[in-house]
């Protein structure tokens, strides 16, 4: 081992204690009055003593250690050399016919005073360095509490030590009983979760952060809720899968953000099901640049098909998708193909030239106010032939599952937008009708149903997010409205298990857990924002047109299965009356009329549930 200068100041730091321990050894013996006949023999056995106890030290790697992360492994190696170096003392001496007088106690006394110096030395230095004192020796740094006192808590504590960010420690919190009153790392656990409120005004903390990785999302939401309900900023430790990917550390804080509070707990995918369905095959996403689509590729692109062909109408988007997917994803072929849903020939051309074995559809036009008067039938043509152009083309052409991106809107539908979803779920089940004796190489129609995703286009997250950053208002459409919401790649991976579980014909309705209230979320932005209402408030602007107070996953005349898996359900949906995929299909290609009250009325003829604010003309 190479002899720097800081490992020559250790050994002889440690020769000087191994020096102070057998002379204090002596001291101790005689009860700190040593005769000078014993003084002598102490000084005289040094020469032998001293030299003997380093050379064991180092044969031990006493000093191949650092001492900022000293631990329970290097206290034993000086246990167990001291040890050692205690039991070749009085052989050498005897050995060397050393004449002084050694009385036992002093034998046994010097190894003890030894391991407890250095030992202790070298924790105490790693206690100073880890800056367990930081409120002494940092006053500036602030204090801060830790929701949780499990092994996320632990590795926090000890990466902040080494790490300082600014902040210090004064105590944990967690609902184990058997935890409160105990210490981590040298701080107390003091209480229960729920009492951070009480436990922040105790120790003058403004700030929590919640070392909760692998608990439920609804714990973790609590505690956040409690926390800005009680004007505390929250941070939060990274997910345990980036940790666990060595992607981040533990001391990589951060600010709650609204996917911890509204995300749910992690989907468990069927992998192997996903990889026979995906893995190795020709895999076509249409509106591939979209929120939902953009996902799907990502998740798609985990599982190594051997082409994605990324079909887009939007020149912009399909570039960022075309950027993306190379870096993350090296060694996927992708096919960006631009090109327009409601084109049946460019659609088939397509299909025809890379031959997918899986289609999900996700092009779709999904906002409710911009579809719902002058823009109705230009929705009614994007959602409605949009998907039997896809659709008939993927029959065409030998696809073997069709997965359609529904919405909950299209349940008991109020706007244009969620009854042309609805008739595109109707297509698919026509689709899969048409085939003569569901024959087994036949294409596979499925379609699956879901609320709001956190961040997508259209949604009302980013739309807060720049009003608070503008300084408000907020606005907010009515006080009592309500919506599900899911995060994207959740909803996704759903995606991805239900074409994986569709025989053909089904509904899948995904499990959108509770209802969140708009203006509550308004507020939670707000507050997670570091204001408050005093200084941003929330304005209510009224319903715009089409929009629900509450939406509904299933209609008041459906019911659903269970599945095998516990987010997924089958809807029993209504059957469409027979001949109206015929008439649809040819008013679609030839619409006489198509302004929007017309559109409306041919709406409410194939849906009957579609219950439009008014039918003018």
């Amino acid at each position: 081992m190479k002899l720097n200068p800081r490992t020559a100041i250790i050994i002889l730091y440690d020769l000087v204690v191994a020096v102070v321990a057998w002379l204090a050894a002596y001291w101790l013996r005689f009860n700190l009055s040593l005769p000078p006949e014993y003084q002598a023999a102490a000084l005289s056995t040094l020469v032998w003593v001293v030299p003997l106890q380093a050379v064991v030290f180092w044969r031990f790697g006493l000093y191949r250690g650092i001492w900022r992360f000293a631990s329970l492994p290097d206290l034993k190696r000086i246990v167990l050399a001291v040890g050692i170096a205690a039991l070749l003392v009085p052989v050498a001496l005897i050995l060397f016919r050393v004449h002084a007088v050694v009385p036992r106690s002093v034998l046994i006394l010097d190894p003890l005073l030894l391991v407890i110096v250095m030992g202790g030395s070298r924790l105490a230095y790693r206690a100073w360095k880890e800056h367990r004192m930081a409120s002494v020796l940092h006053p500036d740094s602030k204090p801060v509490l830790v929701a949780g006192a499990g092994s996320a808590a632990d590795f926090l504590l000890r990466e902040l030590a080494r790490n300082p960010s600014g902040f210090h420690v004064v105590g944990l919190l967690d609902d184990s009983r058997d935890k409160q009153g105990r210490l981590v790392q040298g701080l107390p656990v003091l209480g229960a979760l729920a009492d951070v409120a009480v436990w922040a005004k105790k120790m003058e903390v403004d700030d929590v952060v919640l070392a909760l990785p692998s608990a439920a999302h609804e714990v973790r939401k609590r505690m956040t809720q409690i926390c800005t309900e009680a004007g505390l900023s929250v941070m939060t430790i990274p997910s345990l899968e980036d940790l666990v990917a060595g992607r981040v550390s533990v001391s990589s804080l951060r600010r709650v953000e609204l996917d911890d509070l509204l995300g749910r707990d992690p989907v468990q995918l069927d992998d192997s099901g996903l990889h026979r369905l995906l893995t190795g095959q020709i895999v076509m996403v249409t509106g591939a640049g979209g929120s939902i689509g953009s996902e799907l590729c990502r998740q798609i692109a985990r599982f190594k098909p051997a082409k994605l062909v990324l079909f887009e109408q939007s020149e912009l988007a399909l570039y960022a998708m075309e950027q993306e997917l190379p870096q993350r994803f090296p060694d996927l072929q992708i096919a960006p193909v631009i090109g327009d849903v409601k084109n049946a020939v460019c659609v088939n051309q397509v299909m025809a030239a890379h031959r997918p074995a899986v289609v999900f559809h996700a092009a779709a036009y999904k906002h409710v106010p911009l579809m719902e008067n002058d823009n109705a039938w230009e929705a009614v043509r994007n959602n409605v032939l949009g998907t039997q152009v896809a659709a008939a083309a993927a029959q065409a052409h030998g696809v073997g599952k069709f997965v359609m991106i529904s919405t909950d809107k299209a349940v008991n539908p109020t706007n244009v937008m969620g009854a042309t979803k609805r008739l595109a779920e109707m297509t698919c089940q026509a689709m899969q009708q048409r085939q003569p004796d569901q024959e087994p190489g036949g294409t596979r129609f499925v379609s699956v149903r879901f609320g709001n995703v956190l961040g997508s286009s259209g949604s009302v997250i980013p739309k807060f997010e720049k009003q608070i950053e503008a300084g408000g208002p907020v606005t907010v459409t009515h006080p009592d409205i309500t919506r599900y919401f899911m995060s994207i790649p959740e909803a996704a991976q759903l995606v991805l298990q239900a074409g994986l579980m569709g025989g053909g014909g089904e509904i899948f309705v995904l499990d959108m857990g509770a209802p969140v209230r708009i203006a509550e979320l308004a507020r939670l932005m707000i507050r997670l924002s570091g204001a408050d209402e005093n200084r941003i408030r929330i304005d209510y602007t009224g319903l715009r047109p089409g929009e629900k107070l509450y939406e509904e996953l299933l209609a008041d005349d459906e019911s659903t299965l269970p599945t095998p898996h516990p987010k997924l359900r089958v809807a029993k949906a209504r059957a469409a009356d027979a001949g109206w995929y015929a008439e649809c299909i040819d008013w679609l290609a030839h619409p006489g009329a198509c302004d929007e009250a017309t559109v409306k009325r041919q709406l409410k003829t194939w849906v009957p549930e579609y219950r439009p604010e008014s039918i003018r003309g």
